[in-house]
C-alpha cells in the first residue's frame, strides 16, 4: 500500500494549521490520459506561465454545517478519500510520464482567520470572509504545481470567529478538468450538509487511462479520420503576418459587455440555440469578414461527457475540437446559426482521440498536430454551467444598443511566450458577458483585436433585431 509523506509547494511556505487525512481503496499507476498527454505540450513549454492550468474555487459554506476547522478538515479528508483523482500524481517512470495514485496520506490545510484584529482589514467590511477568500484564492492560484510531489488539490479555510466561512480551493489542472471541478464542488457541499454519501464516484483519471487503452481505440480511430479529411479540404487559417509586432510579442486584453449577454440571450430564445453557438457563430462572421475567405475553421473545447459512462468522471477528459464553416454564399445569420451549430457538434464529437496517433496521422499529410492550429482562433467557453436566463420579454433595441456604452475594454498583461496566435475566452461577468482575447501581435495587432472583440459585440447586437432571412453580419 503506497503512502504518502504531505507536501506543500515551496513557493506558499511551510504554515500550515490543520491536516485532511484521507484512506482510499486503492494504490496504482496508470499511463497518462489523452486529455491529459495533450495538457502536458502546455506544461512543457509554458512552464513559467504553467498557473494558468491551476483551476480557482471560493465556496461558501451554509450556516447550516457544523463548520469548526476539524469538522471541515474531516469533510475534506472524505472529499478526497472519494475521489482517486485527488490523490493522484504525475511522475516520469523509465522516462514516461505516469500517474500514480496514493491509498492514503494527509492533505495539508491553510487555515487563515478573519478577526477584528486582521492585518488585511477583512473583518470590518467582511464579516462572511468572502474578499479574504477571493484574495487567497488569487494569491495561492499563482505558484504552479510541483505535479510528482504535491497534491492535485490546495485547500484554504477562511474562518471568523472561529467557525469556517469559506472554503478555497485550486484544483491543478493535470488530474480534473472543469466540468470535474463542479462534480467535486457538488459532493463536498453534499459532504458538509450530510456528513457522508452512499453512492459510488464516477470513473476516476486511472480507470479513464485504462478504458482508453482498450474500448477507446475506436473512437480515437474515427475522431483521426475525421481531422484528417477536414485538413486535407481546410484552407490556410485566418492569421497571417500582419507586422513586427509589439514588446513583449502577446497581450492579452479584456472586453465586459452586457450588450453582448443580452443579445446573445435573445438570440438563443429566439433560434432554440445555446449561447455558446450564438458566440461562436459571431466569432465565425467576423473572422470570415477579417481574412476575406470564403470561410473559416475554428478551433474549440469538448468536454467529452457525450458518453454515459464519463457523465460523472473526475480526470482531465476535455480536449481540442475543430469545426470548419463555409461562408461563400453568404448565409443569414439564421443559416450561420444552423451551419455552427452542426459544425461545432461535428468538431465536438471528434474531439477525444490519442494525441500521439494523431500526430501520426498529420505526419502522414506532411503536417505537424503541434503547429497546425496556430493560425486558427481558439475559442474557448469556460463560463459555469447554469440555467440561462428568460430572453422572451427582454429589452429592445435602443436598449441593448444603449447597453455597449457601459462596455469596458482594459489590457491586462504581455508575454513573450504562448500557444496561440489568437485566443478567445467566453468567460462569466456580473450581468455581462467578459470576452479575453490573447493575441500574437505579429499576426493580430493590439488595435485590431481591440476591434475584433467590438466586431463581435456589434455583430451579436445586430443580429438580435434582424430579420431571420437578413444576411450575417461582419
Amino acid at each position: 500500500m503506497h503512502t504518502s509523506r504531505p507536501t506543500v509547494p515551496r513557493q506558499l511556505g511551510q504554515t500550515k494549521s490543520a491536516y485532511a487525512d484521507f484512506h482510499g481503496e486503492q494504490a496504482t499507476t496508470a499511463p497518462l490520459t489523452w486529455g491529459q498527454r495533450a495538457m502536458w505540450r502546455s506544461v512543457a513549454e509554458f512552464e513559467a506561465q504553467e498557473n494558468f492550468l491551476n483551476l480557482r474555487r471560493v465556496l461558501a459554506v451554509s450556516s447550516r454545517v457544523e463548520a469548526d476547522v476539524q469538522t471541515v478538515s474531516r469533510v475534506v479528508g472524505q472529499l478526497v478519500s472519494r475521489h482517486e483523482s485527488l490523490r493522484t500524481r504525475i511522475e516520469a517512470v523509465d522516462g514516461e510520464l505516469r500517474q500514480r495514485t496514493f491509498a492514503t496520506g494527509r492533505l495539508p490545510l491553510l487555515v487563515h482567520a478573519v478577526s477584528g484584529g486582521d492585518p488585511e482589514g477583512c473583518s470590518g467590511g467582511d464579516p462572511m470572509g468572502r474578499s479574504a477568500a477571493q484574495a487567497l484564492a488569487d494569491r495561492w492560484g499563482q505558484p504552479r504545481f510541483e505535479h510528482s510531489d504535491e497534491w492535485p488539490l490546495r485547500v484554504a479555510l477562511v474562518t471568523v470567529d472561529h467557525r469556517v466561512r469559506q472554503i478555497v480551493l485550486v484544483f491543478s489542472h493535470s488530474t480534473v478538468d472543469f466540468h470535474a471541478v463542479e462534480i467535486v464542488l457538488r459532493d463536498l457541499r453534499l459532504l458538509l450538509l450530510r456528513g457522508k454519501l452512499t453512492t459510488r464516484p464516477g470513473l476516476q483519471s486511472v480507470d479513464v487511462a485504462r478504458r482508453e487503452q482498450q474500448v477507446e481505440r475506436g473512437r480515437s480511430d474515427r475522431a483521426i479520420a475525421y481531422w484528417v479529411r477536414q485538413f486535407r479540404q481546410q484552407p490556410p487559417g485566418m492569421l497571417v503576418t500582419a507586422g513586427p509586432g509589439s514588446t513583449p510579442r502577446y497581450r492579452k486584453g479584456s472586453l465586459v459587455s452586457p450588450a453582448i449577454d443580452a443579445a446573445t440571450r435573445l438570440i438563443a430564445a429566439r433560434h432554440r440555440v445555446s449561447t455558446a453557438t450564438v458566440l461562436l457563430a459571431a466569432v465565425a462572421a467576423v473572422s470570415t469578414a477579417t481574412s476575406g475567405g470564403p470561410g473559416c475553421g475554428l478551433v474549440t473545447m469538448a468536454n467529452n461527457r457525450f458518453q454515459p459512462a464519463y457523465d460523472d468522471a473526475v480526470s482531465k477528459l476535455n480536449q481540442l475540437g475543430f469545426c470548419a464553416l463555409d461562408l461563400a454564399d453568404q448565409p443569414s445569420f439564421t443559416e450561420l446559426l444552423s451551419r455552427t451549430r452542426q459544425a461545432s457538434l461535428d468538431g465536438y464529437r471528434h474531439a477525444y482521440y490519442d494525441p500521439a496517433a494523431m500526430q501520426s496521422a498529420f505526419v502522414e499529410l506532411g503536417l505537424d498536430f503541434g503547429t497546425v492550429l496556430a493560425p486558427y482562433c481558439y475559442v474557448n467557453d469556460i463560463r459555469l454551467p447554469h440555467e440561462p436566463r428568460p430572453a422572451a420579454t427582454g429589452p429592445d433595441e435602443a436598449a441593448v444598443r444603449a447597453m455597449r456604452a457601459a462596455t469596458t475594454f482594459t489590457w491586462t498583461e504581455a508575454f513573450d511566450r504562448f500557444a496561440w496566435r489568437c485566443r478567445i475566452q467566453v468567460v462569466d461577468a456580473p450581468g455581462a458577458v467578459e470576452l479575453v482575447i490573447t493575441t500574437d501581435t505579429r499576426y493580430l495587432s493590439s488595435d485590431r483585436a481591440h476591434r475584433f472583440l467590438c466586431e463581435i459585440e456589434e455583430a451579436l447586437v445586430v443580429a438580435a433585431f434582424a430579420e431571420d432571412g437578413a444576411q450575417a453580419p461582419a
